[in-house]
């Protein structure tokens, strides 16, 4: 996509930061990308569902019900294959999501946007809203941060 994104934050490693707005982590097209590749690995593999984990307040306009519902209708078509877009998570928050995990390993679970040796950054957008929901919820974050000014308990 180096053609399309050109100077875009996902190119240059300018990433977000802790204190960027979420608008600021958005990468256009994001799910059109991610479920046109996934459509056609299901089609070519007799697969007929892919499950998003796209959350309530996504702000962005590839992450509404009615349009994941056109794209499924399009892929479909376009692929002569059903495909359904399933999303368990759509009508929860990320506090939501937290309290149903709160009992299972969720350090492995992975959020970064600039991953530093498998780790998540500690340093963008998405590691401190990471960090946020687990001190909100009183849940002790057991996640590796590469910064250890975030690598502490909630």
């Amino acid at each position: 996509m180096e053609d399309v994104y050109g100077d875009h934050w996902s190119r240059t490693g300018q990433v977000p930061d802790a204190e960027s707005q979420d608008e600021a982590v958005y990468l256009p097209g994001r799910n059109i990308l991610l479920m046109s590749k996934a459509s056609v690995w299901c089609a070519l593999n007799g697969v007929h569902a892919i499950y998003s984990g796209v959350l309530s307040g996504n702000p962005f306009p590839d992450a509404s019900s009615d349009f994941f519902e056109s794209l499924a209708k399009t892929l479909s078509e376009g692929l002569s294959w059903p495909i359904q877009i399933v999303r368990p998570y759509s009508r929860l928050s990320k506090t939501d999501v937290l309290e149903l995990g709160r009992n299972l390993p969720l350090e492995h679970t992975f959020s970064c946007l600039n991953p530093v040796e498998g780790h998540h950054c500690g340093a963008c957008n998405k590691c401190a809203e990471r960090h946020k929901g687990f001190r909100d919820m009183d849940i002790i974050d057991k996640t590796v941060y590469s910064r250890p000014f975030l690598n502490v308990t909630a």
